[in-house]
């Protein structure tokens, strides 16, 4: 037998860990996206890098196969929702991590009102509460395409599925209220949250 496989990162982690202005940016995303650690932006980050990458080295070389390539690339982009048709290199680099962290199935759980905040809204997941057209989907960080997205729903098994719900009364209560009394509630959220960042 040989050597077991070495694994990798597949993301690129901060050179400094202490940079006082990267930490400050980094702390809303965790708390707008229900991030369970920084690592998930660092993911994010890479993949924008890696696409970014990508796209400058394929428009660059004048060549009818990686100018196909280059097409297949803002294809793919474009199913995910981070583009719009018609976009070109240009519009890939233009990306930001909010793009990608917008995609991600634990933000559109919320977004289709089937969770009361983002941290419901993994924890229903990781619990496999939560369905892609009728299959289970275990990944809060799975990129949902936009064929996909009106096809996020309740598991048919999960006890979720019930209206009688508690849980399911709560959330339909709280979609339910006014703008104005969602941003309330929204802004205590974020605000406990930061409290119990900072006494970590």
């Amino acid at each position: 037998m040989g050597d077991p496989r070495k694994l990798r990162k597949k993301y690129e982690t901060p050179k400094h860990p202490w940079v006082l202005t990267k930490i400050i940016s980094e702390r809303p995303l965790v708390v707008d996206y229900g991030l369970k650690n920084k690592t998930e932006i660092w993911k994010s980050q890479s993949l924008l890098r890696k696409y970014a990458h990508q796209a400058k080295k394929l428009s660059n070389i004048k060549n009818e196969h990686f100018r196909r390539e280059l097409q297949q690339l803002l294809s793919k982009l474009t199913k995910l929702g981070l583009l719009k048709q018609g976009a070109d290199k240009e519009d890939v680099l233009s990306l930001n991590v909010r793009d990608i962290l917008n995609r991600r199935l634990q933000t559109l759980t919320v977004k289709k009102g089937l969770a009361k905040t983002a941290k419901q809204a993994r924890q229903l997941i990781v619990h496999g509460h939560i369905a892609i057209n009728g299959q289970k989907v275990t990944i809060p960080s799975y990129l949902v395409q936009i064929d996909e997205e009106n096809k996020i729903s309740y598991l048919p098994k999960s006890t979720f599925n019930n209206p009688d719900h508690a849980e399911r009364i709560l959330i339909n209560e709280m979609n339910k209220g006014t703008k104005e009394e969602k941003e309330v509630l929204e802004s205590k959220r974020k605000k406990l949250e930061e409290h119990k960042n900072d006494t970590k």
